[in-house]
Formats: C-alpha cells, sequence, structure tokens
C-alpha cells in the first residue's frame, strides 16, 4: 500500500523520521532470542526495521487495510494481528514471552494499553514506546509535581523508566499538534514497594488521584474507604491525611497499602 492514508478515528500518525526510528530499535538493545510485539505499526516503518534484526514481530493493527498491506509481505518472521489490541485476551495473544514492546502507540489508548503492561507485566523484558508529549511527563514525574499521578506511581513501581529522545510534530504524517517523546522501560529485578495485594494497591492509588484538589484522606473516603480503617492506616504509618496525593512517594502508597491489607484482609472498601 502506498501513501496510506491516515484514519482519524484511529488516532493514526505515521512516523517517518528515519533518525527517531533508528533510536527507538537501538534504544531496545535487540539480542538474537527477542521476540517483538508492535502495537498500531500502520505502513511498517518501524516494522521493517525491527524485522531486518532478522527477529520475529507480533504486529497488531486495528486497521484492516493497513493490516492486509503487512500480511502481503509475507515475511516468514512477520505475524499480523488484525483487531483493537484492547479487546484481545493479552494470555492468548503473548503465547511466547517474554516480549520487548516496541511500538509508536496510538496516543489516544497509551494509557489504557500501559494498564494491560501492567497486568502482563511478566510477559515483557523491555518496552521502547512513543507518548505524547504530557504523557511522558506524567509517566516519568516524581512526587510533588503537577503531573505525578497514578501512572507514575504504578509504572515507576515495577518499571525503571528513562528518556530516549524528543520528537517534534515533522516527523509524523500527518503531524500532531503537540511533541512526542520516547521513553524506554525496563521491568525492576526487585519492584520499589513489596505490595501484599496488587489489586489493593492499585485501588488505593487510583483513588488517592481521583480528586487531586482534595486531601488523600478525603479522596479515598470520596471513593468509598472506611474511614476508621482508612484513619488507622494513616496513624500506623505516620502519613499526614493533610497532604494531597501527589505529595505521597511510591513507598508510601506501599505502606498504605500493606497497612489496609492487614486491617481488611481483602480491600478496606465497604
Amino acid at each position: 500500500m502506498s501513501n496510506p492514508r491516515p484514519r482519524k478515528r484511529f488516532g493514526q500518525n505515521f512516523l517517518h523520521d528515519q533518525h527517531v526510528l533508528d533510536r527507538i530499535v537501538a534504544a531496545a538493545a535487540l539480542q538474537e532470542t527477542d521476540r517483538v510485539l508492535e502495537i498500531g505499526p500502520g505502513p511498517g516503518a518501524l516494522t521493517s526495521r525491527l524485522l531486518a534484526t532478522g527477529l520475529p514481530v507480533l504486529a497488531v493493527e486495528i486497521d484492516r487495510d493497513l493490516a492486509k498491506a503487512l500480511e502481503e509481505r509475507n515475511d516468514v518472521n512477520l505475524e499480523v494481528k488484525t483487531g483493537d489490541v484492547l479487546r484481545f485476551n493479552w494470555s492468548e495473544l503473548l503465547t511466547q514471552p517474554p516480549y520487548k514492546l516496541i511500538a509508536n502507540l496510538p496516543y489516544n489508548i497509551s494509557s489504557q494499553i500501559l494498564f494491560k503492561v501492567l497486568e502482563h507485566r511478566n510477559d515483557f523484558s523491555c518496552l521502547v514506546l512513543m507518548f505524547q508529549k504530557e504523557v511522558g511527563e506524567r509517566l516519568v514525574a516524581t512526587e510533588g509535581s503537577r503531573n505525578y499521578g497514578i501512572l507514575s506511581v504504578l509504572m515507576q513501581t515495577w518499571f525503571q523508566l528513562e528518556r530516549v529522545i524528543k520528537v517534534p510534530p515533522g516527523a509524523f504524517f500527518p503531524p500532531p499538534k503537540v511533541d512526542s517523546v520516547v521513553l524506554r522501560m525496563v521491568p525492576l529485578s526487585k519492584p520499589r514497594v513489596d505490595v501484599h495485594d496488587e489489586a489493593l494497591y492499585r485501588k488505593l492509588v487510583k483513588s488517592a488521584f481521583a480528586q487531586r484538589r482534595k486531601t488523600v484522606r478525603n479522596s479515598l473516603l470520596g471513593s468509598g474507604w472506611q474511614a476508621e480503617q482508612i484513619d488507622q492506616a494513616f496513624d500506623v504509618t505516620e502519613i499526614d491525611p493533610g497532604r494531597r496525593g501527589e505529595t505521597l512517594t511510591i513507598e508510601e502508597f506501599g505502606a498504605l497499602a500493606n497497612l489496609l491489607y492487614s486491617i481488611n484482609g481483602e480491600d478496606g472498601l465497604s
């Protein structure tokens, strides 16, 4: 397919800058035993770079025309899955882990993809992903920053994140209205905090940021947590309940989650 037309409903902005493509592949530090997952390959500029390494590539593309064009390459190392990656059963999709996820993600679903990655993080050895700059800044933000939020905490709990390259709009067709950034994420050998219940930890973090202008205590109360339990958790951990969620460190979130787990045994919710 020559000069495919980007479809706005799929959030398509095709990356064509050769230098950026090279930096993405280099950041993945591909080895001969690696397997690659690419989400949203589009017309295949990055796909071609990946296939040139001789490694197997699993590409998931929602656009049927683009997926068909990729299949017509008849490359023995390329497997194409057509459909919405968020609707796939990832346990069935990722049949030969670990994978390196390398992609220019559709910006409209990038956060949702990261939540999927967190669920299946043991299936990945490395991520090299393109994000809208604003999202990238949130991911690497630390406590006290206005960009610090749910994904900052959750991704940094289990991954080491680093910036690879800032990408201007002109690197894409059509050019987006914002700058972009490539991040490299590698699973930590040991998580930042050892949480007793991951579901409870995720729920706590999401609740703490649900109402950013409120204190963390009021945010938790507003999300259905029981006052007696959260007050006990704040008391034991010596964390000031009058602070806001964006001031809490990952370690403090972990301490609160583990206290709530020990108090309630399940999830601290009424």
